[in-house]
């Protein structure tokens, strides 16, 4: 009889854990893919083949749901060329309690995998209105000022929303965003980092940025003021492109940022979380490299995974 009511006590307080968990903010990886996707267009290396063979495989390009369900709110970061089966996916993973679309849309920057879902937004396609999107001031000129984007402001498909770098915009009560700028090829805009803010943890999202040593911070100290860091992970090392000058797509190698937190504590390495995987990158379809980098203390992304 004690046995019995030990053991009742004890599955209501683990019902009651995870109730409080699932009334958390968080968030949800909804891609994990470079700007191509994964597989990746022309690619008929066996990393890409292999994944055509078995399309439950198949990985959507990088973007985050952030999730407040306290609020019934959510936000999107990136509206990349998979936005349609993002939300799709959304919706799965929170069984339809919310909104089918989000309540706004954060971008970093106008390459390619970062904006051009916008277009699903459109009279084409599913004819949104006022779906409020945020950006900085480069990317929103940008999108203001060529088409077909400018249709959608135009036909008020989506309010265009000014960030100001550095400073917090308040989404609810319950959550806060910081953009800031990092180093990377601004053809088009400036390129965007975020700092995401809430009741629960605090988050740092930087998808694209050069190298590390371009960044006017220290990585390893951000890092520490954060609870999880989604970085980019592009390339796992130097040689994956035989066939292009890798230096016209820089980016930091996942080697060269594990060697950068080698010798911090593992609570600090534990942080990192890898995303944005180019189809060449090991993490991506090896189980055995993705074990090395986890044994070594770094997390990495998981299309479907929660935060």
């Amino acid at each position: 009889m004690k046995y019995g009511y030990c053991l009742l006590i004890g599955l209501l307080l683990s019902s009651s854990a995870i109730a409080q968990s699932d009334s958390l903010p968080h968030i949800l990886v909804l891609g994990v893919a470079q700007d191509g996707g994964y597989p990746h267009i022309g690619c008929r290396r066996p990393c890409c083949e292999a994944t055509r063979e078995q399309p439950a495989n198949r990985q959507n390009v990088v973007s985050l749901a952030l999730v407040s369900p306290g609020e019934r709110k959510w936000w999107l970061f990136e509206a990349t060329p998979d936005l349609s089966d993002q939300l799709h996916l959304f919706a799965t993973l929170t069984k339809g309690q919310y909104n089918y679309l989000p309540d706004g849309i954060f971008l970093t920057h106008a390459h390619i995998g970062h904006y051009t879902g916008l277009m699903e937004l459109g009279r084409e396609a599913m004819n949104t209105s006022h779906v409020p999107v945020y950006a900085l001031p480069k990317m929103k000129a940008f999108l203001t000022n060529n088409g077909p984007w400018s249709q959608l402001v135009r036909l008020q498909n989506i309010d265009l929303l000014e960030l100001t770098a550095d400073s917090v915009f308040r989404c609810s009560g319950v959550v806060q965003v910081q953009p800031f700028l990092v180093p990377h090829r601004d053809e088009y805009s400036e390129t965007a980092g975020f700092r995401i803010v809430t009741s629960a943890k605090k988050y740092l999202f930087i998808p694209d940025i050069d190298k590390w040593a371009k960044y006017e911070k220290s990585i390893v100290q951000v890092v520490k003021n954060v609870d999880i860091a989604f970085l980019d992970a592009t390339f796992y090392t130097a040689g994956e492109l035989p066939f292009r000058n890798i230096a016209e797509v820089p980016h930091p190698f996942v080697s060269e940022t594990m060697t950068l937190f080698g010798q911090e504590a593992l609570s600090e390495r534990r942080k990192v979380c890898f995303i944005h995987f180019n189809h060449t990158n090991p993490l991506m379809w090896d189980p055995v490299v993705r074990t090395e980098v986890e044994e070594k203390g770094f997390s990495v992304a998981v299309q479907g995974s929660r935060w």
